[in-house]
This record gives C-alpha cells, sequence and structure tokens, in this order.
C-alpha cells in the first residue's frame, strides 16, 4: 500500500483525480441501488391522495410500478440523482479527507470524535450546494406515481424541471427543505465517513484482515448502520414535519423541529424515533458498501493511497 504522502506531490492534479474516482463510485453505487431509493420514496408519498390511502408495502410498490410503467421505470429520476452525487459525494469525501489531513498527519492516531465532527462538516456543506439536485430527483421520482395514476408528469427532465421551479417558486425555491436535509446531511456523514474511516483502522491494526477488499467491506457495513442509526430520528421528525397539513382553523400538529421531536418521544416513545430503521438502511447500507468498495478500487488503479 502506498503511503499518504506519496501521492500528495501531485497537488491539484491529484485532487481532481481524487474528485473523477469519487464521482464514478457514487455513480455506480447511485446506480446499482436506485430503484431502492425509489420505491422508498413512493412509500413516503404513499396516502397523500385518495387513491393511494390503503395500506402498502415496499414489494407492492415495486411490483406495481413494474406492472404498469415496465422495469425501466424503475430508474425514474436517475439523472437528477447522477448529477447530484457530481456535487455531493466529491465534495464531502474529497473535504473530509483534505480536513483530516490538515488536523493530523498519522491518521491511525486521530481519534473518532474529531473524525465525526469533520464527517458532519463536510456533509452540510456538500448538500448546501447539491441540493437543488436533490430537489429535482424527488419531484421527478414522485412524478411516476402521478403517470401510474393517469396524470401528466409536471417535468420531461431535469432541465425543464429546473427550469419549470425557478419560475415558479423562484430561484430560492431550488433549495426548498433544505434545512431538514442539512441535518440529516450532517448526521449520516458523521457516522457514515467518521465510522468508515475509523472501522477499517480498527480492522488493520487488529489484524484482522489487511488493507483490502475485505476491510473495506466490514468497514462499510458498520459505516452504513452507524449512518442509518443517527440519521433515522431526523428522517423521522422531517417526514412528519413536511407529511404534516394545516386544519381549516390554521392550527398544525407540530410548531417546529424541536416540538416535533419532543411530542414523538412524549407520545410513542424514544424508540418511535427510530421507525423504518430497517427501509432507511436497505438504501443506505448497499449503498454504502457499492461506494467504498469500488471507491477503494478505483483509488487504487489510480495510483492513489488508500482512503
Amino acid at each position: 500500500m502506498k503511503s499518504s504522502e506519496s501521492d500528495e506531490h501531485g497537488g491539484v492534479d491529484n485532487t481532481h483525480t481524487k474528485v473523477f474516482v469519487t464521482s464514478l463510485s457514487a455513480m455506480v453505487a447511485e446506480t446499482t441501488t436506485f430503484p431502492i431509493d425509489l420505491i422508498k420514496t413512493r412509500l413516503q408519498i404513499h396516502g397523500e391522495s385518495l387513491s393511494s390511502s390503503t395500506p402498502t408495502s415496499a414489494f407492492r410498490v415495486a411490483l406495481a410500478i413494474v406492472r404498469q410503467q415496465g422495469p425501466l421505470a424503475l430508474y425514474t429520476g436517475l439523472s437528477p440523482a447522477v448529477i447530484r452525487h457530481l456535487f455531493y459525494t466529491p465534495i464531502r469525501i474529497v473535504g473530509y479527507e483534505h480536513l483530516r489531513t490538515l488536523l493530523s498527519a498519522d491518521n491511525a492516531s486521530f481519534s473518532i470524535l474529531p473524525k465525526a465532527l469533520l464527517g458532519g462538516i463536510s456533509g452540510v456543506v456538500a448538500q448546501v450546494i447539491a441540493s437543488p439536485a436533490d430537489l429535482v430527483k424527488v419531484r421527478m421520482q414522485a412524478d411516476g406515481q402521478r403517470v401510474s395514476q393517469g396524470l401528466q408528469p409536471r417535468y420531461s427532465g431535469p432541465f425543464d424541471a429546473l427550469n419549470k421551479i425557478v419560475r415558479a417558486e423562484g430561484f430560492q425555491g431550488l433549495w426548498k427543505g433544505v434545512f431538514p436535509n442539512i441535518q440529516r446531511a450532517f448526521l449520516v456523514n458523521m457516522g457514515e465517513l467518521a465510522c468508515y474511516d475509523h472501522a477499517k483502522q480498527f480492522v488493520i491494526r487488529s489484524r484482522i484482515a489487511d488493507d483490502n477488499v475485505y476491510a473495506h467491506t466490514l468497514a462499510s457495513i458498520m459505516s452504513g448502520l452507524a449512518a442509518t442509526s443517527l440519521s433515522c430520528p431526523a428522517d423521522v421528525v422531517k417526514t412528519r414535519m413536511m407529511n404534516q397539513a394545516t386544519k381549516k382553523e390554521g392550527k398544525v400538529l407540530y410548531n417546529s423541529s424541536y416540538d416535533c421531536l419532543v411530542k414523538t418521544v412524549k407520545v410513542e416513545g424514544i424508540r418511535a424515533l427510530w421507525k423504518g430503521f430497517f427501509p432507511t438502511w436497505a438504501r443506505l447500507g448497499p449503498w454504502q458498501f457499492v461506494f467504498w468498495v469500488s471507491y477503494e478500487k478505483f483509488r487504487k488503479f489510480a495510483g492513489l493511497s488508500s482512503f
């Protein structure tokens, strides 16, 4: 394995290479696991119309999509999702690595708490920049349900969606929902980046495996579990806040994210914050595995050190 110093002599060229392999790995992971994300989105918006008020499951949603629109419909909204990751993933991954190098030359002795903070900060910056593509992805995924109900899709493609959103909602409309997403991005990246980094170092130091695909697989599994555990409460609060409708008298159930958190715990108990843990992990877990294993391989092929 090359030392971390050996790939730093390339300067800007080295950073460009890292951005390229990060984007490539993210595209592989997103394309592989995208149908899971589409099904999750359809489940989250299920019940908003009278025609979809009956209980359903992930399997039924997937089966209905394939029957009504064909297998390729499972990739509705893939293009904005890939575009999003061309910004989001390189910023958070390469940004985290640069911040880590600035604070400590010896990654093996760098504790997990500073890593967690660096991961959260990198995720927030990346989410703010990539938020418009995230919004377009969700809107286009939701369009698939409109088609299944016999309605016309709102957008013909990602650029048409961007244009229509700006015209109807203003430029600031591209960042709708950015604050709940920032909270989630902080927690997800705090769990994902710090856990993968630290878990891989632990596996190697403990001689469980060398710096190879086995170590990368074990670390990615732990990373997925950590990211899901940390982000699930924010996901529950975000979903409940976005799903609530204003009553006729103008009242809402939750006045703020904090109010939603307190009322959820008070009424349903602390475990309610982890509702939907397995569906969330079913999306994050496979994505983490595909991304990190392919990312480490691409880094090696490009002559870079291990992450």
